[in-house]
């Protein structure tokens, strides 16, 4: 069941938030000993919420879509009162006195917070293997990984234990989760969504989203998300538009372009496939496809990655002196991170500003970029090394290739649901607009989703 439809038989009273919530944290009990997307579940706290969610809307009190719906939180969001660990040991018992931006928006949307999720330590990996709270599983196949860093947000949503999960993208952590669990992760334009109450992984990069079954569903999500906030100087305050499409929407007349070049290179022959084939339905739903040509997208991923590994080993300094806290696999990253020279730095953000520049002209050519969100699926929990054609590649590097840069140049994208390779994983399609399009680019999404029926497949749990 989807927030829409929820939030339609909450309003039509053929069930309740608590009926939902119940049912939620009926199937955590059940699911979540072999899932592990949960490190904090909030059961007494969720059904005190549902309640009070209840008797507003008998008081025909009415806060939006997301009243009575049962949702969760990465643990790298701040909630009052309910410890926030970000995964880590350096956080096992922090329990913070005030809420995060996006906490504070979704409780006064009437959403129902049944618990903090899983993920990657620190918000650092594509795994979600986390050597402190274990690894979360990816439902599909419990012997594979979630995707990362957002990979229990993504894992409590497809094996539904929450009909909505917040995420956060640095380098592709909602989207890869999403594609990896066949659900629609939302990375929105940077400063779209506030950051307040977020423990930073890396000042320029973080991005924060939704994980939701459907396009609708991240759309609701962003709206009530989405906005300036006066206590965070990275906010936009650019106008918050109508995102949620309508019913009805078309493509017709909407430019599509696809790159000629890099996106399928070095590439699943499932995940090329099924993104070739979205395109030609976007064709012929009316849409017009423009073969492009993009930038250099490996300097601008090795631009990302200077910046992030700058950036967040200077974020963490000030833990450095409890290492031991930390585990290996990250504390690798901080410590690569502390051996760049401050010119790698400048430049790379020198690099970033004129790739901006390049890709808006892009998007003045076209409305939307159709490319593969991951060039393979998820992997078994452990591997570090993913076999694409004849070339062993490193499987965080691999993962994130087609994703990374637009984190670097701070654009709205998603991942949707586009099919399955030859062992039943899921695959994505990652569709990109210029800034603050994130109307256009859910849009487009609804269209081709109204017409498939990828996000209707359920995992085999």
């Amino acid at each position: 069941m989807t927030i829409l439809d929820a939030a339609a038989q909450l309003r039509a009273k053929q069930t309740t938030s608590r009926r939902l919530t119940e049912e939620c944290l009926a199937r955590i009990t059940e699911y979540d000993p072999r899932v592990n997307a949960f490190i904090t579940v909030t059961a007494e706290h969720a059904l005190a919420q549902a309640d009070a969610a209840d008797q507003e809307l008998a008081a025909g009190q009415d806060r939006g879509p997301l009243h009575g719906i049962p949702i969760a939180l990465k643990d790298v969001y701040a909630t009052a009162g309910i410890r926030t660990t970000v995964g880590s040991l350096l956080f096992r018992d922090h329990v913070p006195e005030a809420d995060s931006a996006v906490t504070e928006k979704l409780a006064a949307a009437g959403a129902v917070m049944v618990g903090k999720t899983n993920m990657h330590e620190l918000a650092y990996g594509v795994t979600s293997s986390n050597p402190h709270f274990g690894p979360v599983r990816n439902p599909w196949d419990l012997n594979c990984v979630p995707g990362g860093s957002s990979g229990g947000s993504a894992a409590a949503v497809a094996a539904r234990m929450c009909f909505m999960a917040m995420g956060s993208d640095t380098g592709a952590s909602i989207r890869v989760p999403a594609a990896f669990c066949n659900l629609v992760g939302l990375k929105p334009t940077y400063g779209r969504v506030s950051r307040r109450g977020i423990l930073p992984l890396d000042f320029s990069l973080d991005h924060m989203g939704p994980i939701t079954l459907t396009v609708r569903d991240a759309a609701i999500c962003l709206q009530a998300t989405a906005g300036v906030d006066p206590l965070d100087d990275t906010s936009s305050p650019e106008p918050v538009d109508d995102y949620v499409p309508p019913a009805q929407v078309s493509l017709e007349g909407v430019r599509i372009g696809v790159p000629e070049n890099f996106y399928f290179d070095g590439i699943d022959p499932a995940a090329q496939s099924t993104t070739r084939q979205m395109v030609q339905l976007a064709a012929g739903l009316g849409a017009k496809v423009e073969i492009i040509r993009v930038p250099d997208i490996m300097a601008l991923n090795t631009a990302a990655r200077v910046i992030l590994l700058s950036e967040a080993s200077a974020a963490m300094e000030r833990f450095q002196h409890r290492r031991a806290e930390i585990g290996e696999d990250v504390q690798a990253m901080f410590d690569q991170g502390r051996f760049l020279a401050a010119t790698d730095y400048v430049n790379a953000q020198r690099i970033r500003r004129v790739f901006r520049d390049q890709f808006l002209e892009i998007f003045r050519r076209v409305d939307v970029m159709f490319t593969p969100m991951s060039p393979t699926a998820a992997q078994p929990i452990g591997q570090k090394t993913v076999r694409i054609g004849d070339v062993d590649e490193d499987f965080r590097l691999a993962t994130t290739r087609f994703a990374r840069a637009i984190n670097l140049l701070g654009f709205p994208a998603l991942s949707m649901p586009c099919g399955f390779d030859a062992r039943r994983m899921p695959l994505g399609l990652q569709i990109i607009a210029g800034p603050f399009e994130e109307k256009r680019l859910l849009a487009a999404a609804a269209a081709l989703e109204d017409v498939t029926d990828f996000h209707k497949q359920t995992p085999p749990l």
